[in-house]
């Protein structure tokens, strides 16, 4: 039925102890695994698993691993495609299988529901879920057959049994409406790595009711019998000749479809490159267009900015020349200006030489000195003008007035009294005092006599 690569792959899963035997399985490394994907399994992929031309794929290197991916990509598992899964399953269920020696088909749905819980309640925990963490939990068991069941106080987990006969019957009385090819790879493609869809189409014997019905119509003798069973068996060898005729020309038809579909996606992987490069030469080129229309835009704004600055050079030289004409103009004014300066100057200085000697007397009578002598010269003026002729005059002034006033003290003192002063002659002394001044003006300057004798008495006592 299958290839003697299909039995040895199957044989080589690890034997499985008595339910009451030690389990001493040893972890996998899965990390160290190295890829074997090239290039060109990527084409196969894309015809079998409907990958998108935009998807982009990349092949690991050596150095990668399976947990590892590079930043930007997801590891995405070759077994898990053929099983049909839409998403790559967790490491640790990855590792369960490969330690309890099981396929991810021999899995019941309630039991991959309960998997998956017990995988996301561990990571919620911050604990990766492993073989020894469940045994911990339950206890793991394995059959004969190969089952493997997890039983714990509040679980209890079976798998399905692995032979191949018991997942064919499986999966050809599961539902008629599905396709068996897909089922199939459902149930064995991830032990055999290979389809036997050959296997599962619906078979031409006659039901065993319908021959018990018909004999049980038609009871014979053993001749008869003999002849029915040789016609049956006649008619079940060319029924198996036309379904092995049958399967070889759909095995043809199919290996015929898919080279084509190979030959197909190859074309349109191409196809699909091709206009990837065409979109990017086409955006490539509209990149240029626009450079260069930047390039002439910015080409046009040069042009009119260099002429612009050329006809500002233009003005700046007419400017230029103008004021070179007025500074030559001007230096001509000014050379006629220094010649005039200089015959002024000449004759300046002769009137200057001139004029010296009146000139220095002038500032020297302006000068501080100058103003010092002739106060001196005036202070010694007034200091004589005082001591000689002020002086003598108050002393002549004095005497004459005081000579004046006691004779006319004296005459008066005569006339009121009647008697005779000595010392004085009868005429001094009836001498008549001036018609002009009168008997107050004798009192008064006698009482101012007076009152300077009493001062020049209280002088001589202090």
């Amino acid at each position: 039925m299958g290839d003697p690569s299909s039995k040895n792959l199957l044989e080589d899963r690890p034997a499985h102890r008595s339910e009451g035997s030690k389990k001493t399985y040893k972890k996998p490394k899965t990390d160290d695994a190295i890829s074997t994907i090239t290039e060109d399994s990527f084409i196969s992929f894309r015809k079998k698993f409907h990958f998108p031309n935009d998807v982009v794929m990349r092949v690991p290197a050596r150095s990668d691993r399976a947990r590892f991916p590079p930043p930007g990509y997801v590891t995405v598992y070759e077994f898990s495609l053929r099983a049909g899964l839409r998403l790559p399953p967790a490491p640790e269920l990855i590792d369960i299988m490969m330690i309890c020696g099981v396929s991810i088909s021999q899995f019941s749905y309630r039991a991959m529901s309960i998997i998956m819980g017990l995988i996301v309640l561990f990571r919620d925990r911050g604990v990766v879920l492993s073989s020894e963490c469940l045994s911990r939990i339950g206890r793991l068991l394995s059959d004969v057959q190969g089952r493997i069941t997890f039983r714990s106080k509040w679980l209890d987990i079976r798998t399905r049994d692995p032979s191949k006969d018991a997942l064919q019957y499986e999966v050809r009385y599961l539902s008629r409406f599905i396709d068996e090819e897909y089922l199939f790879k459902v149930g064995l493609s991830t032990q055999a790595e290979r389809s036997y869809a050959q296997m599962l189409k619906k078979s031409v014997k006659v039901p065993e009711a319908v021959l018990q019905k018909n004999h049980s119509k038609r009871p014979g003798s053993k001749e008869e019998e003999e002849d029915v069973l040789k016609h049956q068996c006649i008619g079940r060898r060319r029924a198996e000749e036309l379904l092995d005729q049958h399967i070889d020309f759909r095995l043809e038809m199919t290996k015929t479809l898919n080279d084509w579909n190979t030959e197909f996606m190859k074309v349109k992987y191409l196809q699909g490159e091709y206009k990837k490069k065409y979109d990017a030469k086409v955006k490539e080129m509209k990149a240029m267009e626009e450079q260069l229309a930047g390039c002439r835009t910015e080409l046009a704004n040069m042009i009119t900015s260099t002429s612009l600055h050329n006809q500002q050079m233009d003005r700046l030289h007419i400017d230029l020349v103008d004021a070179q004409t007025t500074i030559n103009q001007q230096m001509k004014d000014q050379q006629v200006l220094e010649d005039e300066n200089k015959r002024l100057q000449s004759m300046l200085s002769e009137k200057e030489a001139q004029q010296l000697p009146s000139t220095v007397i002038e500032d020297f009578k302006k000068s501080f000195a100058f103003k010092i002598i002739i106060e001196d010269h005036v202070q010694e003026a007034r200091n004589h003008i005082y001591d000689v002729e002020v002086k003598a005059l108050e002393a002549e002034f004095m005497e004459e007035g005081f000579i004046k006033g006691f004779m006319k003290g004296v005459r008066a003192v005569h006339r009121k009294t009647g008697a005779n002063i000595q010392g004085l002659s009868p005429s001094q002394a009836s001498g008549d005092p001036p018609s002009d001044s009168g008997g107050e003006e004798v009192e008064s300057e006698l009482q101012k006599i007076f009152a300077l004798e009493e001062d020049e008495d209280d002088l001589e006592i202090l």
